[in-house]
């Protein structure tokens, strides 16, 4: 799963205007990951982005693919 530019916008406006600290205690990782994921330094495991859709009410295919 490669995180590009678009997807790394999609993840921030997912976040809205809750913090990057709020959402990673919802799932269960720290800030310093979820900014790794939403920059597209670091690409999740399959687990993490199932549960990252889930959080925000869409697919995998919708965050990480399109």
């Amino acid at each position: 799963m490669k995180t590009t530019k678009k997807e790394r916008t999609i993840l921030i406006d997912l976040r809205g205007k809750k913090s990057r600290n709020y959402v990673a205690s919802e799932l269960s990782i720290t800030p310093q990951m979820l900014g790794a994921i939403e920059r597209g330094d670091r690409t999740p495991s399959l687990n993490l982005a199932k549960k990252i859709a889930d959080y925000y009410g869409k697919t995998i295919d919708d965050i990480f693919f399109k």
